[in-house]
């Protein structure tokens, strides 16, 4: 079989584990007549996206008691369609940062189609999905000190390393929208998502309507310094004419 492009490659390789139920690499990379590396950076950037579960030497579907119900889908679709839009913004050759969080993590797909990216994130399974991808771009890890609430590193070690290099763009998630304030979060270490947006000249809010107008106590970063809203069309046209009333530009990606 001739070899397709990366995206293509991943959808028959889940076409293939909807029919069997299972794949193995050395089937895959015989099948798509590629490499055997090549088959597990494209089953480890599926998992990651909630698309598959990783088994030795292959994949299973994820088990029906890990699907909650079609709305979990439905999310999932959300982020991908946001990630879609997210990643236009960026070009060959930028140095974004990408906070943890699944929100972000759904970019790790739309990446590979750039060249000459330098990436730094604070979470480890960002970075293990970074460097899977085959255009291999520049991993910059922040380090710092491990918080298991926020899956990520925090803390002045992590701040003294992003103050040591200056960005194209970051992109974080959210855990709520204060239509009045800016971004909100249930967790209370806020400090590195505010220098994440010091060192980067352009910051991308990616976050799903549904979360659009939910209040938490916790500010994380308020309208000023956010440059780019990206949701899906289901934000009400009022939502949209107050953010965008704070000089924030909104991208409303399809939901298909």
């Amino acid at each position: 079989m001739n070899k397709r492009n990366t995206q293509q490659r991943r959808r028959l390789i889940l076409d293939l584990l909807n029919q069997q139920g299972e794949v193995s690499v050395e089937q895959l990379a015989a099948h798509f007549d590629t490499s055997e590396v090549t088959i597990r950076k494209d089953l480890t950037a599926m998992e990651d996206i909630g698309l598959l579960l990783r088994r030795y030497g292959g994949a299973v579907l994820v088990p029906q008691e890990l699907i909650h119900e079609a709305a979990v889908e439905q999310v999932s679709q959300r982020k991908l369609q946001l990630a879609k839009a997210a990643a236009a913004l960026i070009r060959d050759h930028n140095r974004i940062i990408l906070d943890s969080g699944s929100t972000t993590a759904a970019l790790l797909p739309e990446l590979s189609h750039k060249t000459g990216l330098v990436v730094m994130t604070n979470s480890l399974a960002i970075a293990n999905a970074l460097r899977e991808l085959e255009n291999e771009p520049t991993l910059l890890m922040t380090g710092g000190s491990w918080d298991a609430q926020s899956e990520s590193f925090q803390g002045q070690l992590a701040e003294q390393m992003l103050r040591a290099y200056d960005f194209d763009q970051l992109f974080i998630g959210a855990d709520g929208i204060d239509l009045q304030r800016g971004t909100t979060t249930f967790n209370e270490l806020t400090s590195l998502s505010r220098v994440m947006a010091d060192v980067a000249r352009e910051v991308i809010v990616m976050v799903e309507s549904d979360k659009i107008g939910r209040k938490i106590h916790n500010l994380e970063l308020p309208w000023s310094v956010v440059s780019v809203l990206v949701t899906d069309d289901q934000l009400s046209l009022e939502a949209k004419q107050a953010i965008t009333a704070h000089g924030v530009k909104v991208i409303c990606a399809p939901l298909v």
